[in-house]
């Protein structure tokens, strides 16, 4: 199973596929997961994510659109973050200087035993137990 990170999803959202090649990458990829190709997980926060940026920049109907189609997007397993997640990723925020985020990230993969993330984002490369992979 791999963790699938924010910004694999939000690239395809914020960026044009045709110009950005995390985009596109990270489209091709995300089909994979809806043919059930690849086996994959992500936090429950990466939906607060998701519609939070969306809504920065592009306003609330396409973030409520956006945010609803993660919902319900096919072969995606969601995990949720308890206060043990939360008390991991303050370790993993302190030890590795990563953003909160992040760690919460990094310590809902390493609390559900996925030792592989995908993203864009190099400060998961800091975190001992993770690997961090691209789409």
């Amino acid at each position: 199973m791999l963790y699938i990170d924010s910004n694999v999803f939000l690239y395809p959202i914020v960026y044009d596929a045709k110009v950005v090649v995390e985009a596109q990458k990270s489209k091709g990829f995300l089909l994979k997961v809806a043919e059930g190709a690849v086996e994959v997980c992500t936090s429950t926060i990466t939906w607060d994510e998701i519609a939070w940026v969306i809504r920065k920049i592009f306003g609330f109907n396409l973030s409520a659109e956006q945010s609803r189609k993660f919902l319900s997007f096919p072969n995606l397993k969601l995990v949720g973050v308890k206060k043990s997640t939360v008390l991991r990723a303050q370790e993993i925020m302190e030890k590795y200087q990563v953003k909160p985020r992040d760690a919460i990230h990094a310590a809902t993969a390493l609390e559900n035993n996925v030792v592989e993330i995908v993203s864009y984002d190099k400060d998961f490369e800091k975190v001992e137990g993770l690997k961090r992979i691209e789409p």
